[in-house]
């Protein structure tokens, strides 16, 4: 299910500050999102997805904010734009996210498919498709071993 956020959530929203003494990630799951839709954490289940506007993930370059959407469960996160820093630090947590310039048309409830590797996101009800962006293959691998450092040791762990 979709749950529709703005522009410009930044990631005090998306996780506030008053929660960073800890890095558990349940915990930081617990109050995802608390200070811009307080129902929430809540309300998310396994699988659902955040669609929001432009420069999602803007402020502080915390880690925290990707690791307490992930944790909460959100399979992907789909806006317009990211801030880079959190763009890099979702993916180095294992965070799938996408670039839809129309991402503000995904209405809110709705239930998507999501392609990482062509960008293709279709609403299951309609049968509207949106192009975002294609996740390239080594991200995708980067995702699929739950993060940066899993993907690292296993590549050394290879012998790659």
């Amino acid at each position: 299910m979709v749950h529709r956020f703005g522009d410009n959530v930044d990631t005090d929203l998306i996780i506030p500050a008053r929660y960073l003494n800890t890095s558990d990630p349940a915990e930081l799951a617990r109050h995802c999102m608390e200070d811009a839709d307080p129902a929430f954490a809540g309300r998310v289940r396994p699988g659902d997805i955040i669609v929001a506007g432009a420069n999602f993930g803007c402020g502080s370059s915390r880690e925290h904010a990707p690791v307490a959407i992930k944790a909460a469960g959100v399979a992907c996160v789909v806006a317009k734009s990211f801030a880079r820093i959190f763009y890099r630090n979702a993916f180095n947590i294992g965070l799938p996210i996408l670039e839809c310039p129309e991402a503000d048309e995904i209405p809110a409830g709705s239930r998507l498919q999501v392609d990482l590797a062509t960008g293709r996101i279709r609403v299951a009800e309609t049968g509207k498709e949106y192009q975002a962006r294609p996740v390239p293959a080594f991200m995708q691998a980067i995702i699929a071993a739950g993060g940066l450092i899993p993907y690292v040791r296993h590549r050394l762990r290879d012998g790659r």
